[in-house]
């Protein structure tokens, strides 16, 4: 049973409590009708009360039969009201009220959890924490991916998507239709989605921003679908870079956040303290001491998804063997090429040329290396979006290289298995290095100045 329902229900049994007392003043009048209905209104109430119970805990529960004999009293006594004296009335009642109540104090408590993630390709962020929550005898857990749209340049919607059908075969997916949060009131809800209407590309629906999931549960946990690269409390160089991801509203509405580290938990605190005082806000906002119960360095579950997936569990796409494979049936060495949204967006004109040339390079190397190329998820949104102009002239790059067919493209969800898979990382700074980085594999960020 879940913790809200067995609150409802105690709070029913109080109130009929109270209802008894009524009722014998009512007898004590002579309002024999008055009372007869009365009655009537107990013995409903103690029906929906053993529906619900029925509903949770099955059929043939202790609680239930102690109502259903609560009921039978009930139906006894509407008959002989005129023969009762209050006291007695009251007894009779409260016997078997107080056997029901007690059964339902013994009911165990069942915790209902929701992951609530919007990408597919982001879903690692969450994955490990949904598993040990699955494998909890105690606890029900629900992954319900929800759709987002396309922001167009005005602000306004463009187009849905839903992912939905893109997780692994070992996750079950929930259709968001089908999770009514207002219903279900889960007694925990996760997201890495932190934005809100803070997001200029993307957006989820209003109903699955952080400020409304608030409404529908008594714990909103927020865990970063990114890692960052690891710095120190003291290194305001490096932390000025990525402080706008300490200040958002997942943070301001969430009760526990989760980041990667003990450090980074530190930044967190420091940095979102400056930007609350810098927005005008006071109270719990400022407090350093309710602030670190409620950040934790916890570590992230990308780090999880990584280590716990092993190459040779993983599925390889036949068009990605033929160009991993030899034709002695061993395999070159892989290259995780990666590109990201900040760099091109930076760098415009002169980023295209470098990819060019870091496509002329390993084409020629093709016999001996296989390079595998996995660009951010949302860069058509954002590039789409921001600069239409600079899409134009990416997409024919991506067209090309497609066409060509000597490399790897992946524009799949599943970026751990180009991590595991391949055995070198080579592109922008990302919250990719992190990770690889953890691989113990080498790592080699690109110069966009070096062609």
């Amino acid at each position: 049973m879940r913790k809200f329902q067995k609150q409802q229900i105690l709070e029913i049994f109080t109130s009929l409590h109270a209802f008894h007392q009524e009722c014998a003043q009512e007898l004590s009048a002579g309002r024999y009708d008055a009372v007869r209905a009365a009655l009537g209104d107990c013995q409903e109430a103690a029906v929906q009360i053993g529906n619900v119970i029925e509903q949770s805990e099955g059929e043939g529960t202790a609680s239930v039969a102690c109502l259903e004999q609560y009921c039978e009293v009930v139906f006894q006594l509407s008959r002989q009201l005129e023969k009762l004296q209050p006291n007695d009335f009251i007894s009779q009642l409260e016997e078997p009220l107080n056997r029901a109540e007690l059964e339902i104090t013994r009911i165990k408590i069942k915790k209902e959890v929701v992951f609530l993630p919007y990408k597919a390709s982001m879903w690692d962020s969450l994955e490990s924490v949904y598993l040990a929550a699955r494998e909890d005898e105690d606890c029900d857990a629900y992954v319900v991916p929800i759709p987002y749209f396309d922001k167009n340049p005005d602000g306004s919607f463009g187009e849905m998507h839903y992912e939905g059908g893109e997780y692994p075969p070992n996750i079950e997916i929930t259709h968001y239709e089908d999770y009514r949060l207002e219903e279900r009131r889960p007694d925990t809800i996760y997201i890495h989605n932190p934005y809100d209407n803070w997001n200029y590309v993307t957006s989820v629906p209003e109903r699955y921003f952080s400020s409304n999931l608030k409404k529908y549960t008594e714990q909103l946990v927020y865990i970063p679908y990114f890692v960052l690269q690891e710095m120190k409390p003291e290194e305001q160089d490096k932390i000025d870079s990525v402080k706008h991801f300490f200040f958002l509203p997942g943070i301001l509405f969430a009760d526990k956040v989760i980041v990667q580290s003990e450090d980074m938990r530190q930044i967190y605190i420091n940095e979102f303290i400056k930007a609350a005082k810098a927005n005008g806000l006071t109270g719990e906002y400022l407090d350093r001491s309710m602030l670190e119960k409620k950040i934790l360095g916890l570590g992230s579950p990308k780090f999880d998804k990584v280590h716990n997936v092993k190459r040779e569990d993983l599925v390889i796409p036949e068009e990605w063997r033929k160009v991993i494979e030899k034709p002695d049936g061993t395999w070159k060495k892989i290259i995780f090429y990666n590109t990201s949204i900040n760099a091109l967006l930076a760098q415009d004109e002169k980023m295209l040329e470098k990819m060019r040339s870091v496509f002329r390079t390993f084409q020629e190397q093709q016999e001996e290396i296989a390079l595998l190329w996995r660009p951010h998820p949302l860069i058509r949104t954002t590039i789409e979006t921001l600069r239409p102009e600079l899409w134009r002239e990416y997409a024919q790059i991506v067209k090309q290289y497609r066409q060509e067919g000597w490399g790897i493209y992946d524009d799949t969800a599943d970026m751990d298995r180009a991590v595991v898979l391949s055995d070198a990382y080579y592109g922008d700074s990302s919250s990719i290095v992190q990770i690889y980085q953890d691989t113990g594999k080498p790592v080699m960020i690109q110069n966009v100045d070096v062609l």
